[in-house]
């Protein structure tokens, strides 16, 4: 039986070695937005990995965008000089495609580092700001509302996505990923709980859709043809009368029918009151789902730790391939481990070949780099 998991994925022109993606991972450690050699350290492990796809953390479209004081931004030339800076290291030594997942962290923007608590920090604080959002509903009945968007803000946004997708382009990037989860601006618009607008971004699922859609349309244009770009989404708000995974189908088609690559199936982050019933593949179902009633290819996550359960999703054609976080961060050879567990090949640099175990016969090919 072929192993599905290392076998090719083609996303629009870009085609992968094979369906594992490292999913974006916050690292809580820009300055100013600006990456550091932390990412050097961190994106260079994560591209020897194996996997098909590297994808960056969320990176602001603007400061206020970004989620955390600290977080990565792609959003002015020194932002730009950067991230241009890391990412050009990484390549010299891994031919692994790279994706950026662009964001607006809307009403869960100004907060502390997860482990200094994850907080809002207070729009008069030396480090914080005033977040802004579809409505002035606040995140957490202890934080301060947001502020309601106008038009010339929605403007200002959609045109900072656009932005960042340009940088984005002239740093080489090969895919695009806008953020519609986690509870996430563009995931604010979608969920009833936190859009209470009556203009046309709100009220129903076609006003609520409209503005993730113009965003993802004003990147597709601004992205040469075969360069892929799609959405990440959360199915669901695990919510009463939030936003569903029947909402989640009918966005999954609009967005197909705007020349979407893919989708990336997570869910909940958005409300305090989220009920999430956490077990292994406990997301797998909403993708399974969006695959099979829409045909648009479909990318799974969440607490797909072991190999075998991995291969099962893609043999029974639940998605088309899956996107690992918390398990590369706890072993970033998985991908190996994978290949030499189900029987496929993985890329890995000649100078780690030695480490191949005895009962493995050419579990690992060349990457072509850092060669002696």
């Amino acid at each position: 039986m072929t192993v599905r998991l290392f076998e090719p994925l083609r996303l629009d022109a870009l085609e992968l070695e094979n369906r594992i993606i490292v999913a974006p991972m916050c690292q809580y450690s820009a300055r100013a937005g600006e990456a550091s050699d932390w990412h050097l350290m961190h994106l260079a492990q994560m591209a020897q990995s194996g996997a098909g796809l590297l994808t960056l953390e969320a990176t602001a479209v603007s400061p206020e965008a970004r989620i955390s004081p600290l977080d990565l931004g792609l959003y002015s030339d020194a932002t730009e000089l950067a991230l241009g800076r890391v990412l050009d290291a990484v390549r010299a030594h891994a031919p692994i495609p790279i994706a950026v997942q662009i964001n607006h962290a809307g009403r869960k923007a100004s907060s502390r580092a997860p482990w200094d608590g994850g907080a809002q920090i207070a729009p008069d604080a030396p480090d914080g700001w005033r977040t802004e959002a579809p409505s002035a509903v606040a995140h957490g009945a202890d934080e301060v509302p947001p502020h309601a968007l106008d038009a010339e803000g929605l403007k200002r946004i959609r045109d900072g996505f656009v932005a960042t997708a340009r940088r984005a382009l002239r740093l080489g990037i090969d895919g695009f990923e806008l953020h519609g989860a986690h509870g996430y601006l563009l995931h604010q618009f979608l969920s009833p709980l936190s859009n209470r607008r009556t203009d046309q971004y709100g009220g129903d699922l076609a006003n609520r859709m409209r503005f993730p859609l113009e965003c993802f349309e004003a990147v597709r244009d601004a992205v040469p043809a075969g360069k892929p770009v799609w959405m990440r989404v959360s199915a669901t708000d695990w919510v009463e009368d939030g936003w569903t995974l029947e909402e989640t189908v009918e966005l999954a088609h609009a967005l197909k029918r705007r020349g979407s690559a893919a989708i990336h199936v997570s869910t909940g982050g958005l409300s305090t009151a989220q009920q999430i019933p956490l077990s292994a593949g406990y997301q797998v179902p909403f993708a399974e789902r969006i695959k099979a009633e829409t045909g648009l290819t479909t990318i799974a996550v969440g607490l797909i730790t072991e190999p075998a359960h991995a291969e099962s999703i893609l043999q029974e054609g639940k998605a088309d391939a899956v996107s690992l976080a918390r398990a590369l961060l706890y072993n970033p050879r998985w991908p190996w481990h994978a290949a030499a567990e189900l029987g496929g090949r993985v890329r890995a640099p000649k100078q780690y070949w030695r480490s191949q175990p005895r009962q493995y016969k050419d579990l690992f090919r060349d990457t072509q780099h850092g060669q002696r």
